[in-house]
């Protein structure tokens, strides 16, 4: 049985497919577009995924979509009733509500078909019901809480539950217009971060900060009985006037969600590309992230006491911010933590396929989403190829090709050049699946070197000067480096680093003692830990930086766009499967 998995016509729009109950491949629309959270149909994904999967889109069986237009309607209808939104914001939605219906007819046209030769099923789960399948359906636990945290969808922003075997039961959710992810949106627009997804900067930047705004902003957001909570709504705009949003083949654009209340209350608003960024940001974004930890376990405390389970999955958008996720263990009574590679968006169309597979097919759990990487992948000689094709170019940038066949020594080269100091993009196997670069396109560095934070951002990077940079750790080594030793696969948990090895790994700890952890083991990353280990031997040290292999675009995905950003850029290093590309020193 075939399933294809769509998240579209929303941000970070992506695809997978999923075969007798296992994920064959899953990629972002962004990877192909290089377009950062392109919106739409993802057409491109779906024909990657399609011919990794060996299959065409005529024996597709069932198309599930985290979309359902229908969901919720008693309750838009009584919000339209009685709050009386703009007319712009109604039509938005409706019209956005109505390419949901049309997939068939648009994936006819997009792969040069007839409709009625697409005889699949089509399966609309509701949005948060597919965050909830995106993490629980595909965790190792049979039994768990459930919890997806978001913006909205489908008129929800906030759903939690139980899993059990092949069923996920709800328990709660907070409707529209009340949302953690639009109040740290507000907060992120409020501080000049524009751009759909920044707030991740806003949580680099509550590092630098202290939360004296935390009373003001208790006024914006309210904590309600059985873990609930409310919006001052005085404050914001989406319910009334609308906000526009753009979902349509390119990059997702929101709005204004902030009203002039949020300047009565904490000041003049930071213009985009104006002020410089001071301790007043930092502390507004402080505050910001402490008053969404208030809430963000304020919901999960309720939780573990309806549910009395020591397992938790998280998934929506909110389960992004890596802060409040390396807390759970010490601030909840939840013991154990599954978080999907893709926990934002993209994810859902895992859960959409998921929840066909299991709710609707009805068929018994198989498989465990333990490695992140399930994108494309390009043999010896299509790498090779790019690579000749590049010839002109890599000699006068004076770089020297070094064909190195084995994994071994491949490692060993690469650890020596890391270990002298050397900047590192790092291409092998399978592009990742989720946000984070994660060992297959990455750029590496030393962690020892105190000062390569500074370069890479002079030379690659060009980011703010607060954002920091990940560590890679062996997980065998976690508890000699960190405060914690919990698993973090895909990047999604931030970790206090022990005091004395923060003087031993300096350049992916954060002002504040953190680190956004990757942890690697034999199994599901076997190259890259086998990196990690050979750098180990060399220096003592089971860590590496790792940054994603890109400069301010989506990560590079195929060869000639990683030798394109190595180009560009002042890289020292390019590995690119057997092929090692090295800057010459100028004589």
């Amino acid at each position: 049985m075939i399933i294809l998995g769509l998240n579209a016509y929303h941000g970070d729009a992506a695809a997978c497919v999923v075969i007798d109950g296992k994920l064959v491949a899953a990629v972002e629309e962004e990877r192909f577009r290089r377009i950062k959270h392109w919106a739409g149909m993802p057409t491109c994904a779906i024909r990657y995924c399609l011919d990794a999967a060996q299959v065409s889109i005529h024996e597709i069986d069932h198309l599930a979509i985290n979309r359902n237009p229908n969901a919720n309607l008693f309750k838009k209808a009584l919000f339209a009733f009685s709050k009386r939104p703009s007319f712009s914001a109604i039509k938005d939605r409706l019209k956005n509500a109505s390419k949901v219906q049309d997939l068939r007819v648009v994936l006819a046209e997009a792969f040069e078909t007839e409709t009625e030769r697409l005889t699949f099923s089509i399966h609309q789960i509701e949005h948060h019901r597919a965050h909830l399948a995106s993490t629980f359906y595909v965790s190792p636990f049979d039994t768990a809480a459930v919890a997806s945290v978001d913006g909205f969808g489908d008129f929800s922003s906030t759903m939690v539950g139980i899993g059990e075997g092949e069923k996920i039961k709800v328990y709660e959710q907070v409707m529209f217009p009340h949302s953690l992810g639009l109040f740290y949106l507000a907060m992120t627009q409020f501080l000049g971060f524009p751009n759909y997804g920044d707030e991740y900067k806003v949580m680099g930047l509550a590092a630098s900060g202290h939360p004296e705004y935390l009373p003001a902003l208790q006024e914006v957001l309210q904590l309600e009985s059985h873990g609930s909570f409310s919006l001052n709504l005085d404050y914001f705009l989406h319910h009334s006037e609308g906000v526009s949003m753009s979902w349509e083949s390119g990059a997702p654009v929101i709005g204004k969600v902030f009203s002039d209340q949020w300047e009565r209350l904490l000041g003049p608003a930071r213009q985009h590309g104006g002020e410089t960024l001071g301790d007043r940001h930092a502390n507004l974004a402080a505050s910001l992230q402490a008053m969404y930890e208030k809430a963000f376990f304020h919901i999960l405390d309720d939780l573990h006491k309806r549910t009395g389970q020591s397992q938790l999955c998280l998934a929506g958008g909110c389960a992004l911010n890596s802060v409040a996720n390396g807390q759970i263990s010490s601030r909840s009574k939840f013991a154990h933590v599954y978080i999907p590679p893709s926990a934002g968006d993209s994810g859902g169309a895992i859960g959409a396929a998921f929840s066909v597979w299991h709710e609707v097919c009805g068929q018994p759990r198989s498989f465990v989403l333990n490695r992140p990487d399930w994108g494309p992948e390009f043999d010896h000689a299509e790498i090779q190829q790019q690579v000749q094709k590049y010839e002109r170019a890599l000699l006068d940038a004076n770089c020297v090709v070094i064909p190195i066949q084995g994994e071994r020594e491949r490692c060993l080269w690469t650890a020596k050049r890391i270990s002298e100091g050397k900047v590192v993009g790092w291409f092998q196997g399978r592009m990742e699946w989720g946000a984070r670069a994660l060992g297959h396109r990455s750029i590496l560095a030393d962690p020892r070197r105190g000062d390569m934070k500074d370069i890479l951002n002079a030379r690659i990077k060009r980011r703010e000067e607060f954002r920091p940079f990940a560590p890679s750790i062996l997980y065998e080594a976690v508890d000699q480096f960190f405060e914690q030793s919990s698993p973090s696969p895909f990047m999604t948990m931030t970790f206090r680093v022990k005091p004395d090895k923060r003087v031993i790994i300096p350049a992916p700890t954060h002002v504040d003692g953190t680190g956004r952890l990757q942890t690697v083991t034999q199994d599901q990353n076997p190259l890259y830990w086998q990196l990690l280990k050979t750098f180990e031997g060399l220096t003592g040290v089971p860590v590496l930086l790792n940054t994603s292999f890109n400069e301010n675009e989506p990560i590079v995905c195929t060869p000639e766009q990683a030798l394109d950003c190595f180009l560009r850029t002042k890289m020292d290093v390019l590995v690119v499967g057997a092929f090692a590309i090295e800057v010459q020193p100028l004589q």
